[in-house]
């Protein structure tokens, strides 16, 4: 991996750690994730209306197919999210869905893209597994209901950052969109999506605006601009080496749920989480 691809990665990571804090801190529904998504297509419109005047972009029925295809599985993704927190932990649900997501992408990606997974790659897999196992718990904590459902919601959106991760890798580098624009394509999707069930309870639009404002824009800013960095590293290079050096944000989210929001087990599952990151950083450098 560049050293320009690790350090996009490792600062899309930060952003992405503190976006996943402010949704856990607001507790919200579809209607938070469609607050955030409209205060997205609002700050990134100027960037966009900039990019498609400086440069010319294609966009047929092919690129409007990729960017439906990564909108349904982003939106499926952000409110399997915002559910996973409502009943678990920051610092269960947000490590097991990131080390889960570049475990499958590595493993995809071998047959879908072509990319190699040596010694060292699986080495980093079975750091990643185990990581996982010990943040949860154990089998102790799986056999208890209040862990067990997390767990799978965990598991569940875990897969669906895989999938969105391997679709949109070959958005950007097989069909060559932008990064920006497969973005905002995904964003104003998933907007269309959302809206017709969100704009029936207007009262909750506003009561959401009300109590979350600040979480809205700060998910909407960083949420996005945090994966239009990680797209910008896959233009070149192989999606298996970034899936997982992206997870770095998982100590930083099991930090911030162990610490900010007083969660248990914070030693426990920090320990587990730097076990993920060597995991991860094998990964990456098979």
């Amino acid at each position: 991996m560049s050293f320009l691809a690790l350090v996009l990665v490792i600062i899309s990571a930060f952003m992405h750690a503190t976006w996943n804090y402010l949704a856990k801190r607001s507790a919200g529904g579809y209607t938070f994730v469609w607050l955030y998504m409209v205060v997205s297509i609002v700050v990134y419109a100027p960037f966009v209306i900039g990019l498609l005047m400086l440069m010319d972009h294609h966009i047929g029925w092919l690129e409007l197919g990729f960017m439906a295809g990564s909108a349904a599985i982003h939106l499926a993704y952000s409110l399997l999210l915002q559910k996973g927190y409502k009943i678990g932990d920051l610092s269960l649900v947000y490590p097991v869905c990131r080390g889960t997501g570049p475990l499958l992408v590595a493993i995809a990606a071998v047959f879908i893209y072509d990319e190699r997974l040596t010694t060292l790659g699986i080495i980093g897999i079975a750091l990643i597994t185990c990581s996982i196992f010990v943040i949860t718990g154990g089998m102790q904590a799986i056999k208890k209901a209040n862990t067990f459902v997390p767990l799978l919601y965990g598991l569940l959106i875990g897969v669906l950052i895989a999938s969105y991760t391997l679709l949109d890798k070959g958005a950007v580098s097989v069909v060559m969109i932008s990064p920006l624009l497969l973005t905002y394509g995904s964003m104003i999707g998933q907007v269309l999506f959302l809206s017709p069930f969100v704009l029936r309870r207007r009262s909750e639009i506003s009561r959401e605006w009300r109590l979350h404002r600040k979480e809205a824009i700060g998910v909407g800013v960083l949420n996005q601009l945090a994966y239009i960095l990680v797209l910008t590293a896959m233009t070149f290079t192989p999606v298996s080496h970034v899936a997982p050096v992206r997870e770095m944000s998982i100590v930083i989210g099991t930090i911030m749920g162990s610490r900010m929001l007083s969660e248990g087990f914070g030693a426990r599952r920090i320990a587990a989480a730097g076990t993920m990151v060597a995991g991860v950083i094998a990964v990456a450098l098979q």
